[in-house]
């Protein structure tokens, strides 16, 4: 096994994850615009629960793309935004939701009966839901999520309390139902067997390797315990997965701890990265990005006594980031209204002339993704580190 330093874990997921901008790292110059579909595919899933954030979480990565880029391919079903994993909505390619939920459902099913029992959302009731929605929704047709409630609603079945959204949860997590085409600013639900018609298909330990190969290919190198804490799999599915996967991976030695990643990774010199995007360029990644949100051990992207800095009262909620050479340095806050965007940096201590240039281009390629103006104030004072 070969011994590797921190270092070379942040620089290898650069790599992974596909924020170094390398020319043609992910084949985005031979298929033009299907960038951000090659992203998703790499990544396998990017958390979605903010889809504003989720479509730039899918762009920063593909140099150039646009929120319009990634609309047209979840309008057409190439990258669908459902529950995969973690009860959690994430972006996924089509073809790999079904085999996916196949995996991760039972223990999420399980792990919600307490509050299908408080919600009176016994078997019987999902099963009439789920009549419900294959009959109305067979054929390639479509309900907002009012409408859909509202039909259920007519056929006998209350949604109040949130027992609709639990319904739609559950329709979703068992495959019958997922989030389609958006139309004024709401996506539509659909079924998932009409959205995707051609699925792929596993077999359950044949599954479970390609789910720790996929989480490799966008993330690693990384630990065994990482992949099940992402994944929510138990330690024994983790285990039938690197043994599945096995062939295909190669492991680093980090300070006694084995890191995973594919034997087909690019361990040589990088290539010439995208304009902007250099071995030290500033980049401005959203919240929840899965830089940091993808891994249980999140030390090699941030010291742990600033964690508190980008997830402000351990409430959840991951503010966007400002990372240089692989480090967080900093957050930025995005405000809307009508007419104007605005965007302010708040690095962590006073960046020198050349990183502060580096962090409004990457707050201007932000705005060329919106396709929008945006007006960037002056950098703000970061929030102190927690005692």
């Amino acid at each position: 096994m070969t011994r590797a330093s921190r270092t070379d874990i942040t620089r290898r997921r650069l790599i992974s994850q596909a924020l170094t901008g390398r020319s043609g790292v992910l084949g985005a110059a031979d298929v033009p615009g299907d960038g951000p579909a090659l992203v998703v595919d790499r990544m396998l899933a990017v958390q979605a629960q903010d889809l504003r954030w989720a479509k730039w979480a899918v762009a920063v990565r593909s140099p150039g793309s646009t929120s319009a880029d990634v609309d047209r391919l979840i309008d057409s079903g190439r990258i669908v935004r459902s529950w995969p994993m973690r009860g959690t909505l994430h972006l996924v390619p089509g073809p790999d939701l079904a085999w996916m939920l196949g995996l991760t459902t039972p223990r999420l099913w399980a792990g919600a009966a307490t509050r299908r029992r408080d919600l009176g959302l016994d078997e019987a009731i999902i099963e009439r839901a789920r009549a419900v929605a294959v009959a109305a929704l067979s054929g390639g047709r479509e309900l907002t999520r009012s409408g859909f409630l509202e039909l259920l609603e007519r056929h006998g079945i209350n949604t109040d309390h949130q027992r609709g959204y639990h319904l739609i949860w559950h329709l979703a997590q068992s495959g019958t139902l997922c989030w389609g085409r958006q139309l004024d600013s709401q996506q539509m639900l659909v079924l998932l067997s009409d959205w995707v018609p051609q699925p792929r298909r596993f077999e359950c330990d044949e599954a479970l390797g390609e789910y720790l190969l996929r989480y490799l290919t966008g993330h690693g190198p990384a630990p065994l315990t990482d992949f099940a804490w992402w994944s929510q799999l138990t330690m024994a599915d983790a285990k039938t997965a690197e043994a599945v996967a096995g062939p295909q991976l190669q492991a680093l030695d980090v300070d006694g701890v084995r890191h995973l990643l594919p034997r087909h990774a690019d361990l040589g010199p990088l290539g010439r990265a995208a304009p902007g995007r250099g071995p030290t360029a500033v980049l401005a990644l959203p919240g929840f990005d899965e830089y940091l949100l993808g891994y249980r051990d999140r030390s090699f992207a941030i010291e742990p006594e600033r964690l508190t800095t980008v997830v402000p009262g351990k409430n959840g909620i991951f503010l966007p980031l400002l990372v240089h050479c692989g480090r967080i340095v900093g957050t930025w806050r995005r405000d809307w209204n009508p007419k104007l965007i605005t965007l302010q940096p708040a690095p962590f201590a006073e960046p020198s002339r050349q990183s502060a240039a580096s962090t409004d281009r990457a707050l201007h390629e932000y705005a060329h993704f919106l396709g929008r103006p945006v007006h960037i104030l002056p950098a703000a004072t970061a929030a102190p580190v927690a005692p």
